[in-house]
């Protein structure tokens, strides 16, 4: 499955499971966007579906991306 990056722009409705302003992980799901919907994995550091406008899909350098993919301890 492949993961991608947005930005979180507004947690309005989701303050204790996001935090506006920092890059989230979301992994694909095709049926979930046709909802308009994304997979991020939250706070919880599981992942949940929520409403596409309150992200933005966001291209990071490789460096970036590899430290963000390593989970933490």
């Amino acid at each position: 499955m492949k993961t991608n990056f947005v930005l979180c722009v507004s947690n309005q409705d989701y303050e204790a499971s996001l935090e506006c302003f920092k890059v989230y992980r979301c992994k694909d799901d095709t049926n979930a966007e046709k909802h308009h919907q994304l997979r991020v994995i939250d706070e919880s550091g599981e992942d949940y579906l929520y409403p596409e406008k309150i992200f933005v899909s966001i291209s990071l350098p490789k460096i970036a991306r590899e430290a963000l993919m390593v989970k933490p301890h």
